[in-house]
């Protein structure tokens, strides 16, 4: 390893390297980036910083910017054997709800944007979504095998309020009868009861509610728009009282911030009608390396040592390991330990060992019209 490039990366991570590079409080406000670095395929890098010229008067809120993307197809295919799916959907790219500890963030770098600020701020929808969907379905090639919806961005992000992406996505597969999942952050998702809970009766959906903290000012500080987290824990609720079944992911556990709650979240969670549950350990990718020292050091400069630190202590002293079947639970002694504690608690409070699989048998392929062409016309 060439011991230049080393110390480069040492010194970028350095407290005064960091505090140098945090934007003003003004410039970011109501956001969960610290920063609005470009990303890692920009030929030309690019860094905001306070270079005490700027105007004494407040700067406007950062507002948000949604452009319409037109993709090809809507259903997204995974090999991973860390995940229980092998198809997803994303509506959007960006998520609102600025989660600084976002593992999707860096995926904003292929459209030429920011990780940081741009990935809250600069946000897509996916345009004729349900329509791409119903054609995907359609095909004789289709073998139907539950949806993943959230495992990217989130679907019922403060935008789908007005787009309604998600929930024309959700009538198409109601009307075929073909199972999803859902995992979200925000007590929206209650708006679509009226199909999420006859889908449940027929076994064909299900859904995790992701509680990070139940302490209101941290989750305001990790992520400044999502709902709080007593709005989530209630919709964990009247999501089990209409018949849909909704369990509760503890993710992500960040050693030295949430990582005592993860007990207390089961538990309450619990109460709220939840029987399965999960967890995952923060992932750091890519551009997330910075991202995590940049929020430690707006937030919580005095554990930014021993964060980090625990952190590493999970990947091989490395800030991530991708590798299949660690990078999610992570390695070593305290990895174990919160392995351990979540079992525990989890057989306690009597959750589901195992995960209740979703009906394919019920789906109906759509019948879809050929595409309009352009009628030939007459010589005569």
């Amino acid at each position: 390893m060439n011991p230049t490039l080393t110390r480069a990366v040492d010194l970028r991570h350095r407290p005064e390297a960091i505090a140098e590079r945090i934007l003003p409080a003004d410039r970011r406000r109501g956001r969960g980036a610290a920063t609005n670095a470009s990303g890692r395929f920009e030929l030309q890098k690019r860094e905001e910083f306070d270079d005490g010229w700027t105007r004494d008067e407040a700067s406007e809120p950062l507002a948000t910017e949604v452009t319409w993307e037109k993709p090809k197809a809507i259903i997204t295919r995974n090999e991973s054997p860390d995940i229980g799916f092998d198809r997803s959907i994303n509506p959007y790219r960006g998520c609102e709800h600025g989660c600084f500890y976002c593992y999707a963030r860096p995926t904003h770098t292929y459209m030429g944007l920011s990780a940081g600020l741009d990935f809250e701020t600069k946000l897509f929808a996916k345009e004729r979504a349900a329509e791409l969907l119903e054609r995907e379905l359609a095909s004789p090639k289709y073998k139907p095998a539950p949806i993943a919806f959230g495992a990217n961005t989130d679907p019922y992000q403060p935008i789908e309020r007005q787009y309604r992406i998600t929930r024309s996505l959700i009538e198409t597969l109601s009307q075929a009868r073909h199972p999803l999942t859902i995992v979200t952050k925000s007590n929206l998702v209650l708006r679509d009861l009226d199909l999420l809970a006859p889908m449940a009766r027929d076994g064909l959906v299900k859904v995790f509610v992701s509680v990070t903290t139940l302490d209101r000012g941290l989750a305001r500080q990790m992520e400044p728009r999502a709902p709080t987290p007593q709005k989530r824990l209630e919709a964990i609720e009247a999501l089990n009282d209409a018949g849909v079944p909704a369990g509760v992911m503890a993710a992500p556990v960040i050693p030295a911030i949430n990582d005592e709650e993860l007990e207390t979240i089961l538990t309450r969670a619990y109460s709220a009608g939840a029987r399965e549950g999960s967890y995952v350990v923060l992932r750091l990718p890519n551009e997330l390396r910075d991202m995590f020292r940049e929020w430690l050091q707006v937030h919580y400069p005095d554990r930014l040592k021993r964060a980090v630190s625990l952190m590493q202590s999970m990947r091989e002293g490395k800030d991530y390991e991708a590798q299949w079947g660690r990078r999610m639970a992570g390695s070593g002694p305290y990895a174990w330990m919160i392995g351990r504690r979540f079992e525990m608690a989890a057989r306690r409070l009597g959750y589901h060992e195992t995960s209740r699989a979703l009906r394919t048998d019920l789906f109906r392929k759509p019948t879809v019209p050929p595409s309009n062409a352009s009628p030939q016309l007459s010589l005569f």
